[in-house]
């Protein structure tokens, strides 16, 4: 893609979604943290059907540590890998509650100090909950960059450095928003939508799929 097709190329999807968001549902910034802690190799409807019967329950630190393991494993069985989130999520509890008096820190270290929170999670609470731009780059991120030309590269932490040159920043809060969007609904792994694609014209997939 070239740096003259970056703009137009978010200033497209700016104007078919100009308020985009995380599809986790959540209502703090704890909980932020805990859907999206939870969320790893999981989808986020599965995590919502979890948090939904878990949050109404236990939604700060604390409670979350009065449930104990097997109680709060009840609630998350229904998402993969819960037995070692379930411990990740407990720890990163107990350090909130005695390093940082319950709330979640707002600095990429303190964040990523806490068990199970890697690049990707803090990425997200840093952009989400405290308007950062940052580039939490999923799965569906990393193909559209790379499959698009927009940021090419070949692990997360090269599209991730791409995306922080390239993306300009009149849209660089919202714009991880648009790609997870566009690669999990459109871009998609096996067959992308590329009839349905609103900014097709400056992507550089060859040869673009065609309509069915």
């Amino acid at each position: 893609m070239q740096t003259a097709q970056i703009v137009p190329f978010f200033a497209t999807l700016k104007a078919a979604n100009p308020m985009p968001n995380t599809e986790l549902e959540y209502t703090t910034v704890f909980e932020l943290l805990a859907a999206v802690l939870l969320s790893a190799q999981a989808t986020d409807v599965g995590v919502n059907k979890a948090t939904r019967k878990l949050f109404p329950v236990a939604n700060t630190p604390q409670a979350i540590l009065d449930l104990g393991l097997d109680g709060l494993e009840s609630y998350i069985k229904t998402i993969g890998l819960y037995h070692s989130k379930a411990r990740h999520l407990l720890e990163t509890c107990r350090r909130l509650v005695e390093r940082h008096g319950g709330q979640v820190p707002r600095t990429r270290e303190a964040l990523e100090d806490l068990p199970g929170v890697g690049r990707k999670t803090a990425n997200v609470v840093l952009n989400v909950a405290f308007g950062e731009p940052t580039m939490a780059v999923d799965t569906h991120i990393f193909r559209v960059s790379n499959r698009t030309g927009l940021a090419p590269g070949a692990n997360v932490l090269a599209v991730e450095k791409q995306l922080l040159k390239r993306v300009p920043p009149a849209y660089a809060v919202d714009s991880h928003h648009w790609l997870i969007l566009l690669g999990r609904y459109v871009c998609q792994a096996r067959k992308p939508r590329c009839w349905e694609c609103i900014v097709s014209t400056y992507c550089d997939y060859q040869p673009k799929t065609p309509a069915p």
